[in-house]
């Protein structure tokens, strides 16, 4: 498993909002494309520079296509970079709050210590 690729998702599609609404609509599409076509490049770096070993560990693909970020922060993707992101896709779904009490409480059953969110 690597930590670094699964929060490298979710930070570089937070931070777009075309990606957001691409991942919103079709998360299989859509993280099959990244793994395929963004996995490899270096953050803010030029696009020669790439790696082409960075591939998700089926139960990280099959968690990013399912939206559940449960199994991500159980898996120990970084818990502000799954609230983020899911808050950009789903908050317009509910009401004001709603959707971090309920991110809340659907983690709510880890307990300290947390998952390892060292990269």
């Amino acid at each position: 498993m690597s930590k670094y690729l699964l929060n490298k998702f979710l930070y570089t599609v937070d931070r777009d909002p075309d990606l957001v609404e691409r991942y919103r609509t079709d998360p299989v599409g859509t993280v099959e494309w990244w793994e395929a076509e963004m996995a490899g490049k270096v953050l803010n770096s030029i696009d020669a520079e790439k790696t082409t070993w960075l591939k998700f560990t089926e139960a990280e693909r099959t968690a990013l296509q399912a939206h559940d970020n449960v199994t991500l922060f159980e898996m120990g993707a970084h818990p502000f970079l799954t609230l983020t992101l899911f808050i950009a896709l789903f908050e317009r779904d509910h009401g004001p709050l709603e959707y971090q009490k309920a991110y809340a409480q659907a983690v709510s059953h880890v307990t300290m210590p947390y998952p390892d969110i060292a990269t």
